[in-house]
């Protein structure tokens, strides 16, 4: 397994990656939210740790991902499983700003935090290609159970697979993660797969963050 720790410079994140994610694709924020924005970009840049962790196994587990999902994975010569998160730390952040009050500064740590974990997750793929470059593989995009027709309750069938190393994320009985601004999912390793656009077309979830992304373009 690959465990690493990253700093808020290494998901090298724009401003414009948070104002998306807060819903202001075409135009800017005004003034002070722009303010309030790089405030607490400043403030977390200081203490940021986010993690992400993933390993590699040649067979896929009895998960029951659906068909959108399968297709994607088709070809696969083996798996690697991951999880990402933005940190205990960052969880804690927006609980004090909850309990202030703030609703502003509120709205933006949750926007920040899904940026966070989705960057982490970026990251950990790059890492994930390095370590396969050499067996003259590349990989598919990745899938997280909640999304495409993969229930999240599955989350129960994926965590067991690191064996406590977690980077510090449990799930709850309802299997959320803890802290929230957390990923994990699958993605396909092999020299005969390739990452394709996400098929939102196919799938009728529709608060995924990636259909989102894709209107937004």
């Amino acid at each position: 397994m690959t465990q690493k720790t990253l700093t808020y410079d290494d998901l090298q994140i724009t401003l414009a990656d948070v104002y998306e994610q807060m819903g202001y694709h075409d135009v800017e924020p005004d003034e002070m939210t722009q303010q309030e924005t790089q405030a607490i970009v400043d403030d977390v840049r200081s203490w940021l740790r986010p993690q992400c962790c993933f390993l590699v196994a040649r067979e896929l587990p009895t998960f029951d991902m659906g068909k959108i999902i399968l297709r994607q994975l088709r070809g696969s010569e083996a798996y690697a499983f991951f999880i990402c998160t933005a940190g205990v730390e960052y969880e804690d952040f927006q609980q004090r700003l909850k309990a202030e009050d703030d609703m502003v500064r509120v709205f933006i740590a949750d926007a920040l935090g899904s940026v966070i974990a989705e960057k982490c997750a970026d990251e950990m793929e790059k890492r994930l290609q390095l370590s396969i470059d050499k067996l003259g593989w590349t990989h598919t995009n990745r899938f997280s159970p909640g999304y495409c027709g993969w229930h999240v309750s599955e989350q129960q069938k994926l965590f067991p697979l690191f064996e406590g190393h977690t980077c510090g994320v449990t799930l709850t009985d309802s299997s959320l993660m803890v802290p929230i601004k957390s990923v994990s999912g699958i993605i396909g390793v092999g020299k005969n797969v390739r990452r394709l656009d996400y098929t939102c077309g196919l799938c009728t979830f529709e608060k995924c963050y990636k259909r989102k992304l894709k209107l937004a373009k």
